[in-house]
C-alpha cells in the first residue's frame, strides 16, 4: 500500500490469544477522518501496510483464561486506544489515553513487546486486552453505536472535563462526525448550544439535534458575530484553521476546546488569547473508564451517531466523499460484507 493507492484486500494475522485477551468478531466499524489521514499519510506518520479502523463494535468469540470482564457472546467496543505503558503517572491515575510513554493505537502503531504492527477494524476480527475494551449493552443499535468509540468519546471527554452544565453557553464549530456528537452531548448536559458552520444546509439538522442557535459563517446576511459571548467553544474541524475568530467569541477566561486535527498547523492572534485570559484546551479521546461511562450515558439518554452504513467494497468511494464533506454524519462499515471478498 501507498498514500495514493486505494484500499484493497490484504490478509493479516492477529496475535495469539493471551490470558487477558478477548477475540472479537467485528460486526461494524466506523470510518473516522483519522482513518483517511493515516491511510493517505497526511501526517507523515503512516506505517504500511495499513489497516484502518478504530470505532469497532463486535461480538466476543473467545476469552483468555484470566479474563473477568467479558464472557463469550458479549458485545465489545474498541476505540483508538489499544495499549499503554500502564505504569506512568498518567496510566496510574486512570488517564492512559495521555500515557507519558505514548499510547499504542489500535492501528498504525507497533505493539510494545513484540514490535508487530497493529491493524485496525476494517477486518473480520481483532484480539485485544480486555482492559482496553468496553462492554456494549445489547439493546444499543450497534451500527449507530460504533462511532461513539471515537467521535463520541472525543467530544464527551472534554465536555465532562470542563464541567459543562446548565447555564453554560457553548458553540460547536463544525457540524460533522465529531461536531454532531458534541451537539448531542452538550444539549443533554443542559447547555445553551450554538452551531457555527459554513454550510447553510446544516441549520435544520443542527436544530433537530437540539441546538438552540445557528451561525452561518461567510455569508453577508450572517449579521454581527457575537463577541465575548460563549463560555466554551469546541472546535471539531480538520481543515485549515485560524482560531482567532473563535477566541474572540469567548467570554473573558473562556475556553476554546480543540479536538479537530488539521493536516497543517493552525494559527491564532496571541492578543485574542492574552488580553481576556482565555484558554486553549486540547483533548484526545478519553480513558477506558471514561469511555465505558460514556457508553452507559448514551444508552440511558438514547444518544447515538447519525450514520450511513456501507459495505467494505465502498470504502474508497466513502473516502472520496469524506474529502468533499459528503457524509451525514458518519460512515459505518457493515463488516459482514467482507465475506463477499473472501
Amino acid at each position: 500500500m501507498a498514500p495514493t493507492a486505494p484500499l484493497q484486500l490484504h490478509y493479516i494475522e492477529r496475535k495469539v490469544l493471551g490470558p487477558h485477551d478477548i477475540q472479537v468478531e467485528i460486526l461494524y466499524c466506523g470510518v473516522c477522518h483519522t482513518d483517511l489521514h493515516l491511510a493517505r499519510n497526511d501526517w507523515n506518520t503512516s506505517i504500511y501496510p495499513i489497516v484502518p479502523g478504530h470505532e469497532i463494535i463486535g461480538r466476543v468469540s473467545k476469552v483468555g483464561s484470566m479474563v473477568s470482564k467479558f464472557v463469550k457472546d458479549d458485545y465489545a467496543g474498541i476505540g483508538f486506544l489499544y495499549d499503554s505503558c500502564r505504569i506512568c503517572s498518567c496510566c496510574s491515575s486512570g488517564n492512559e489515553q495521555i500515557c507519558e510513554e505514548g499510547i499504542i493505537a489500535t492501528f498504525n502503531s507497533y505493539e510494545r513487546y513484540t514490535g508487530n504492527i497493529t491493524y485496525g477494524g476494517f477486518s473480520s476480527q481483532i484480539v485485544v486486552d480486555e482492559n482496553y475494551a468496553v462492554k456494549i449493552p445489547a439493546e444499543m443499535p450497534l451500527a449507530q453505536t460504533a462511532p461513539l468509540l471515537c467521535a463520541g468519546i472525543t467530544t464527551y471527554s472534554p465536555l465532562k472535563y470542563v464541567g459543562l452544565s446548565t447555564g453554560h453557553k457553548i458553540a460547536v464549530s463544525g457540524l460533522g462526525g465529531l461536531g454532531h456528537m458534541a451537539v448531542k452531548f452538550a444539549v443533554a448536559m443542559g447547555a445553551e448550544v450554538t452551531v457555527i458552520s459554513t454550510s447553510p444546509n446544516k441549520a435544520s439538522d443542527a436544530r433537530e439535534m437540539g441546538a438552540h442557535h445557528f451561525i452561518l459563517l461567510g455569508q453577508q446576511d450572517n449579521g454581527i458575530l457575537p463577541a465575548s459571548h460563549f463560555d466554551y467553544i469546541i472546535d471539531t474541524v480538520s481543515g485549515k484553521r485560524d482560531y482567532t475568530l473563535q477566541l474572540n467569541m469567548l467570554k473573558p477566561e473562556g475556553t476554546l476546546i480543540v479536538v479537530g486535527l488539521p493536516s497543517q498547523d493552525a494559527t491564532f492572534a496571541p492578543a485574542s488569547l492574552v488580553f481576556k485570559r482565555r484558554k486553549i484546551l486540547g483533548s484526545f479521546v478519553g480513558s477506558i473508564t471514561e469511555m465505558q461511562e460514556m457508553i452507559n450515558y448514551c444508552a440511558i439518554n438514547k444518544i447515538y451517531s447519525e450514520v450511513e452504513t456501507i459495505p467494505i467494497q465502498q470504502i474508497n468511494v466513502a473516502f472520496e466523499r469524506m474529502l468533499k464533506g459528503d457524509v451525514r454524519y458518519r460512515f459505518v462499515i457493515d463488516m459482514s460484507s467482507l465475506n463477499n471478498d473472501q
